[in-house]
């Protein structure tokens, strides 16, 4: 089959809504391939954070994300051999990817590698610019949200089950920024990509969002 036939689900939104664990179940009801975009990000902001690369410095943020040696095994993450699936979830990770997302090159750098994960039977793509950049003729498009009382309040369990401290205002603080700089950034901000279904997830559970997301995918192949 053409890379050009395999079908694509993309699933964007801001932080804590909920994308990745509905994208993950989404691709396993289907048996489709799946790509947690936001991942390769947090991947480079994990690098550059143990290398000491100075976080400012575009043009080597940008080497360290193209030549990303990563996969996606089950539900874990690999970074050069290492099981990085709790590490890359730390708040200074989360909060230093969104700062190197603003750079077009580190953006550019990961494209290849994104377009990559587009194998036959299908793929299950999450992030902020899935359905709208790396993936815009995609066989449907999805963009989840939720109120930022709703995310924190998700991130705040997300981290305490990691064994991780959190602060819930700090959160709210944090999720507001972040939120921000997605939105308004140059390249590629976050919003809703043409075409794509919005799905409010503030008082949904994961199944209720993945059926969803499936009726909506079963609509469109009939």
């Amino acid at each position: 089959m053409p890379t050009s036939q395999i079908p694509v689900i993309t699933i964007d939104g801001p932080t804590a809504s909920g994308k990745g664990t509905v994208a993950h179940r989404v691709a396993d009801k289907l048996g489709f391939h799946y790509l947690d975009s936001g991942a390769l990000y947090r991947l480079t902001a994990l690098s550059a954070l143990r290398r000491g690369t100075d976080l400012t410095d575009e043009h080597a943020l940008a080497k360290l994300a193209e030549h990303l040696q990563c996969s996606f095994q089950g539900g874990d993450i690999v970074l050069s051999q290492e099981n990085v699936s709790d590490a890359i979830r730390a708040e200074e990770v989360g909060n230093t990817a969104s700062r190197i997302a603003t750079f077009p090159a580190v953006r550019h750098a990961l494209v290849g590698l994104q377009l990559g994960f587009r194998k036959a039977p299908g793929l299950v793509a999450d992030g902020r610019d899935m359905g709208s950049v790396i993936f815009p003729h995609a066989a449907l498009k999805v963009f989840l949200t939720a109120s930022v009382e709703a995310r924190a309040g998700r991130r705040y369990k997300q981290l305490i089950d990691k064994g991780f401290s959190a602060n819930m205002q700090d959160l709210l603080v944090d999720l507001q920024a972040r939120d921000d700089r997605d939105t308004k950034r140059a390249i590629a901000p976050l919003a809703p990509a043409e075409g794509a279904f919005v799905l409010d997830t503030s008082n949904m559970n994961a199944d209720q969002a993945v059926d969803q997301v499936l009726q909506w995918y079963a609509g469109i192949t009939k």
